[in-house]
């Protein structure tokens, strides 16, 4: 019997060592929240994800201490209904703001902005929620996927949007003079910028500094040769570059990778200043990559491949100094119930959250799970996708029944379609796709292919 007790108290202290033990790395819980977004930013593309080049020296430095999600997976494709996922926890067919227009007449030009209040009423964003706990809120971003007109703005006391497809350079300053105003209350800080993205170029020009030379292509790397070739891959299903062509695109997005990492270290500099890293929680994460030959097209929103949903996700808490790589396949549409954990405050929408807290992976819990994603781009297409954390992945294009399966541990750039040779598991994936989208209500078309603009010069 005493050796029976004796191993019954050794269980109960190790379990109250392991419980002091988490709770302790929660001693210091963050008072406010800062949420910095980079647009475009395919995770591939960094060094802290396996990329050769050294782009972002200061954000790999961030993120050397921090808690870096390795395997993270965008609920879509494109801007719109990425960052509205992540602000409502809502996959986008639930918010319903899956384009930019409800409905569009080319021949008035003009149609219904699809907003998240007149879509969805009941949904509540994460601004609000902070600002109904007593915070200050405030949005300083780069405007056009991401404008006020969609919903953005709900819930934020200050929201600025006037720079279309504006970077770091434009939303920073403006974030710096709030924070400078609010620091000493609770707050709630979203930065957003277009750095990265295909519709933004530096001020200054491009100085071509990881180009391959000579280069002896027709393309600058413009927004405007990236809008006609976006257009062009879309039209035609597939574009036809030379290889120097591909290098000297993804050349220039490392440009706008390094350039971005220079204008996130001003930012991380000035707030360390202020003191406001002492007890804030800052999230770093990116809504969606971007397609850089990959799949013969360039740009995004148009599939579902992990070029264009394998994204950036980091958590710093105040006063961390060493970092952990954290394996779990998890979503974006985790980061707000995460962070309401993070800083105490009880979900008030429990049904409407869709996402997991994660911060018992923080202490080591393995939190895999199915992720699933969707799009309906501009109306060209229509796919939903299904990825599983022991690596394969199913899409279903519904507007033509195409489907396609990946053994992303054997094919990590997902070229060889397995539907046909594993039909099994396809129908297994698409029966899981299936009750995914019922549970949604989201399972019936039509499935119609349209167009619903998002740039100037579409739909005309």
């Amino acid at each position: 019997m005493k050796k029976i007790f004796f191993l019954f108290l050794l269980i109960i202290g190790a379990i109250v060592i392991y419980t002091e033990t988490t709770r302790l790395k929660f001693d210091k819980k963050p008072q406010n929240v800062i949420l910095i977004s980079i647009d475009g930013l395919q995770a591939k593309h960094l060094a802290e994800y396996g990329y050769a080049l050294k782009t972002t020296p200061n954000l790999d430095g961030f993120l050397d201490s921090s808690y870096l999600f390795m395997n993270t997976i965008s609920p879509s494709s494109w801007t719109v209904p990425t960052h509205m996922s992540i602000f409502t926890s809502m996959f986008p067919s639930e918010h319903k703001v899956v384009n930019k227009f409800l409905d569009y007449d080319p021949a008035s030009k003009s149609g219904t902005v699809a907003n998240l209040k007149q879509l969805t009423p009941s949904a509540v964003t994460l601004a609000e929620i902070f600002k109904n706990n007593g915070y200050v809120t405030g949005g300083f971003t780069g405007d056009s996927g991401v404008g006020k007109q969609f919903g953005f703005s709900q819930g934020f006391d200050e929201y600025y949007d006037a720079q279309a497809f504006g970077g770091f350079d434009g939303s920073v300053p403006k974030a710096l003079d709030w924070l400078a105003k609010n620091k000493d209350k609770k707050f709630f800080l979203f930065l957003h910028g277009y750095d990265v993205h295909g519709q933004y170029a530096p001020a200054s020009g491009f100085d071509y500094r990881y180009v391959t030379q000579p280069y002896t292509g027709q393309f600058t790397g413009s927004p405007a040769e990236q809008a006609t070739l976006r257009e062009e891959g879309l039209k035609n299903g597939k574009l036809n570059l030379s290889l120097q062509d591909v290098s000297f695109w993804r050349a220039i997005y490392d440009e706008k990778i390094n350039r971005m990492d220079f204008e996130f270290n001003s930012f991380m500099e000035q707030i360390k200043k202020m003191g406001v890293m002492d007890n804030t929680a800052i999230v770093v994460f990116s809504d969606h990559g971007t397609e850089f030959y990959e799949h013969q097209r360039l740009d995004h929103g148009h599939t579902l491949y992990g070029e264009l949903v394998d994204v950036l996700f980091a958590i710093h808490l105040p006063g961390q100094n060493t970092g952990k790589k954290i394996m779990s396949l998890v979503s974006t549409i985790d980061i707000m119930p995460t962070i309401l954990k993070l800083v105490g405050i009880n979900n008030p929408v429990p049904a409407q959250v869709k996402g997991i807290d994660l911060t018992p992976s923080l202490n080591g819990a393995d939190l895999s799970r199915d992720i699933f994603m969707e799009t309906d781009y501009r109306l060209y297409t229509h796919k939903r996708a299904v990825q599983t954390p022991d690596g394969w992945k199913f899409i279903l294009t519904l507007e033509n029944s195409g489907r396609e399966l990946y053994n992303l541990k054997n094919d990590p750039g997902e070229q060889i379609n397995l539907e046909d040779k594993e039909p099994k598991k396809a129908y297994e994936l698409e029966q899981e796709l299936d009750k995914h989208l019922k549970d949604m209500n989201a399972l019936d078309g039509p499935w119609v292919v349209g167009c619903s603009p998002v740039y100037p010069g579409q739909c005309l």
